[in-house]
């Protein structure tokens, strides 16, 4: 039996209220327990002085393009990005070419994930044949498959009757609906937030109320159903004002925001830079300032990155004709950090839990957790590391980053997958 001891690190696990400075035992892939383990000694030793030591990190919102748009990121390279970033879980939409709304689809990611032998990749099924939202997919295929919710990423479900349906199915198999919000009248041909910015650089708007007006539905159908249901990239003030309210009545809801929502404004989009074209869009500073409120207060329960690779030549093209989204998996938690720890909102414990044990529970995962008998999926962070962001050295095919040249602290310099050393950061 192999046994590896990770000694002297701040073992922090939200799962189980745990901060500590304290020694996690590993053995043969598993969890055995903090502390003494007498009559265990460990055949290795990994010195975590200084360091956090947490669950791995699980992002519920990747694309990793493949199959269909492998020029863009592959299961491999995104899985790579992934443990360079202290993710050891990656949940990945399901707009991919053909989209995933089948049991070998799932199947495939699974797989593929295998192949690569990096993190642990969860599908998510499409709510509609092909996303074209007029039929709904084989939910009990998906399941079987292995898909751990449904989505159609990238687009919303325009009709109640068929999302209404979506929930009342899902029910049958206890899985979330993860709902794209967006109004598609109020958003076509849009380039960037409806706004002051807007109207001065002469771009056409998406207004904040296209969200707003879906999540209003979606919120309502889950209710009328009792179906579970998880608001993706919240980028609204609206947005996180009507999900605390459904919160409060007892709705089965939960809600995500993106690290670009939380530190970025539309006024970004000054330079033309389609590095900062995203949908959901930038927002205002008061959008950004309810986003951390909702953080903050628990009514956003998950950080996840809607990791969008783009190959840089569709980056490269005219901002209106540019592809919408930012990669965000390798630096998910500097940002976090620098936005959300350092200046108080959240303490570690909360940070993690967002991170960690937030998006299990959501997606029922087995996963985030560092209690006897998980997986030892493990990331080692060192919180006091400085250094600048630099895409040209990411794990990432693609290199759209908002964040190119920030100065960060933290960083995370080993990731454990089932007990291996799967990254160690390059001295």
């Amino acid at each position: 039996m192999k046994t590896l001891c990770i000694s002297g690190g701040r073992v922090i696990d939200p799962s189980q209220n745990l901060d500590r400075v304290i020694d996690l035992w590993i053995r043969d892939g598993k969890i055995v327990g903090v502390g003494p383990q007498p009559g265990l000694p460990p055949m290795e030793r990994i010195d975590a002085g200084g360091k956090i030591v947490c669950p791995g990190l699980i992002d519920m919102h990747v694309h990793l393009r493949e199959p269909g748009r492998e020029e863009d990121e592959t299961i491999a390279t995104g899985t790579a990005a992934a443990l360079a970033g202290g993710v050891t879980s990656v949940v990945c939409m399901p707009n991919t070419e053909p989209a995933l709304d089948n049991q070998a689809s799932a199947e495939f990611i699974y797989l593929q994930a295998e192949r690569a032998g990096q993190a642990h990749v969860f599908p998510l099924g499409a709510i509609t044949k092909a996303r074209q939202g007029a039929e709904l997919a084989e939910f009990g295929g998906l399941v079987a498959g292995g898909a751990v919710g449904f989505t159609d990423d990238g687009a919303p479900v325009v009709s109640a009757e068929i999302m209404r349906r979506a929930f009342e199915y899902c029910r049958m198999f206890d899985k979330p609906i993860l709902s794209h919000c967006e109004d598609l009248d109020l958003t076509r041909g849009a380039v960037m937030n409806e706004g002051i910015v807007s109207a001065q650089l002469g771009l056409r708007g998406y207004p904040a109320v296209a969200e707003e007006i879906f999540i209003h539905r979606d919120i309502a159908l889950a209710e009328a159903t009792g179906g579970r249901l998880h608001i993706q990239h919240v980028s609204t003030a609206g947005g996180v004002e009507i999900i605390r309210a459904a919160k409060a009545r007892k709705v089965r809801v939960t809600a995500e925001a993106a690290p670009h929502h939380f530190t970025l404004t539309d006024e970004c989009l000054r330079g033309f830079d389609s590095n900062f074209k995203m949908s959901p869009p930038l927002r205002t500073q008061r959008d950004v300032a309810a986003i951390l409120a909702g953080l903050v207060d628990g009514t956003l329960d998950a950080i996840a990155t809607d990791h969008a690779p783009h190959a840089p030549e569709k980056k490269l093209r005219e901002l209106d004709q540019a592809p919408n989204g930012v990669i965000g998996l390798e630096t998910v938690l500097p940002v976090s950090i620098k936005a959300l720890l350092e200046p108080g909102h959240l303490t570690w414990m909360e940070l993690l839990r967002k991170l960690t044990e937030a998006p299990a529970r959501i997606l029922d995962l087995p996963k985030g957790t560092l209690k006897p008998g998980a997986d030892a999926d493990v990331t080692i962070i060192d919180p006091n590391l400085e250094w600048t962001i630099d895409p040209s050295t990411f794990q990432s095919k693609s290199r759209n980053c908002p964040f190119a040249g920030w100065r960060v602290r933290g960083r995370a310099v080993t990731v454990l997958v089932c007990g291996q050393v799967k990254y160690s950061l390059p001295k």
